[in-house]
């Protein structure tokens, strides 16, 4: 299925033929470019930078590379393919055809959803806008530009659903999408993470492998979702979003093997030494490491939770790989365990199943994101050097839901007030440590050049030089 690109606002949803919502897209479309301008990436509107832009939906067929000006990228609408017969696949509804058009008496806790998940792509787009002032490499400026573009079309994406589904309430709650600001204490964005900034390039490459991750796994549930439109606008925003945790991924391995070595050219594993030597120690990449790790888990939500299960039960969000689920997709009288404190120590419950599915999402999160770290520890390995990283436990520094009433260590040990003010420090980002970090950002814009903290790339974006000009400045 192609995209219509003559249009003023690409999309393959046939907009031309619904000339009312056309224009009220339209009219959301300056407003968008205005909300770029201001909160979108700093002091970047000349540069000739080398976008992935999609230029169809099919298999192999979305991403076309060449030099764009931001303010000039096709942002659009894309949905996947529909599928022919397409069914509701669990919940009170399971085996009914899917919906082409919002169940009424759902209309609330779907538009809810929808702005949620909205609410958090110009999120990080604001997050992030200062960050191209200090990239480390053009190839890292490029891969930071294109998470951001991709972020302005997943707003785009849900902007579309609100204005096509839901009128009047749609339209309001697309222009607050734009009104709201990250960290803004009058009118913050919705989820606390959303909030947090991003100020250096470490973080930057935490957030795109934790928390982008969180978005997998949230835009993987909606992917299942009984609204039909809903479904396949998701399954085509998962296409883009590997490649922002790709980014995370392949920076934070590149931070610990310029880190290791430096460690085995000094043979020290000082921190005061490395950091003198301007490489960033391991145990502060476990700290941040930690920090986002325990903020994401905070985005799934109450462990226990009726607002999942109502979700879930009147077939809006499914949980990850929903049909290759081995139960009847009811759950009604299954059971999930959770956590809970008692007797001074973590604790296992079982929980209605409907109620545990922010947990169960969770925990197939936790997997993912653990694996990964795996590959982290191979470069270490591989240098040699007797160092792990570890995910600490799920219940660690967590701000929602039960869990967030007691102070638990990284390895999941329940601890008082006193040992956690005596500890925590050893354990989460100091403002020593974030200084030390910021101190070391500083933009390199010279073609195959790199920042002295982080090791170039094994390879290029689509097949480019790792010297490649990524980004032109004019």
């Amino acid at each position: 299925m192609s995209i219509d690109y003559n249009q003023k606002i690409p999309n393959n949803v046939n907009l031309s033929e619904n000339k009312t919502l056309q224009r009220a897209l339209e009219h959301w479309q300056p407003e968008f470019i205005n909300w770029w301008k201001d909160m979108g990436p700093d002091d970047s509107q000349s540069f000739d930078v080398y976008l992935r832009t999609a230029v169809s939906v099919d298999p192999g067929g979305w991403a076309h590379f060449d030099y764009v000006k931001m303010p000039d990228y096709r942002w659009g609408i894309f949905l996947n393919p529909a599928e022919e017969g397409r069914k509701v696949n669990f919940g009170a509804h399971k085996g009914e055809a899917a919906w082409q058009e919002v169940p009424g008496e759902y209309r609330s806790n779907l538009r809810r959803l929808i702005v949620t998940q909205g609410d958090t792509e110009p999120a990080s787009v604001e997050q992030q806008r200062h960050l191209g002032l200090t990239c480390p490499s053009l190839y890292d400026m490029r891969n930071l530009f294109q998470v951001n573009v991709e972020e302005g079309r997943h707003l785009w994406a849900m902007v579309y659903l609100l204005h096509a589904y839901f009128g009047r309430d749609g339209r309001e709650e697309a222009e607050a999408l734009l009104e709201r600001r990250s960290g803004d204490a009058d009118n913050p964005r919705i989820l606390g993470a959303f909030n947090e900034s991003t100020p250096d390039w470490l973080s930057f490459f935490m957030f795109t492998y934790f928390t982008d991750r969180d978005g997998k796994y949230q835009l993987c549930s909606l992917a299942e979702s009984g609204f039909d439109p809903l479904a396949r606008t998701c399954k085509f925003m998962l296409t883009e979003e590997a490649h922002h945790m790709f980014v995370g991924e392949s920076g934070v391995g590149r931070v610990i093997q310029r880190t290791c070595e430096m460690m085995n050219q000094l043979k020290t594993d000082d921190v005061a030494k490395l950091r003198a030597a301007g490489v960033i120690d391991l145990p502060t990449i476990q700290r941040y490491l930690n920090f986002h790790f325990s903020v994401t888990m905070d985005l799934f939500g109450a462990d226990v939770s009726s607002n999942a299960a109502t979700f879930y039960n009147t077939g809006l969000k499914g949980r990850y790989e929903e049909t290759k689920q081995d139960d009847d997709h009811q759950l009604n009288d299954a059971t999930y365990p959770v956590l809970e404190v008692g007797s001074g120590q973590l604790l296992t419950v079982q929980a209605p199943y409907l109620n545990a599915l922010n947990e169960r999402l969770r925990d197939d999160y936790v997997r993912d994101a653990v694996a990964g770290i795996e590959r982290w520890n191979k470069i270490i390995q591989k240098a040699g050097i007797p160092f792990v990283l570890k995910a600490p436990h799920k219940a660690f520094n967590r701000k929602i839901g039960p869990l967030s009433a007691a102070k638990i260590s990284p390895a999941g040990k329940v601890l008082s007030e006193a040992e956690w003010t005596h500890h925590h420090l050893e354990w989460l980002p100091s403002v020593e440590d974030r200084a030390f970090v910021s101190s070391l950002m500083g933009r390199v814009a010279e073609p195959g050049k790199y920042a002295n903290w982080i090791a170039p790339p094994a390879r290029g974006i689509n097949n480019q030089a790792v010297d490649f000009e990524y980004v032109r400045f004019n």
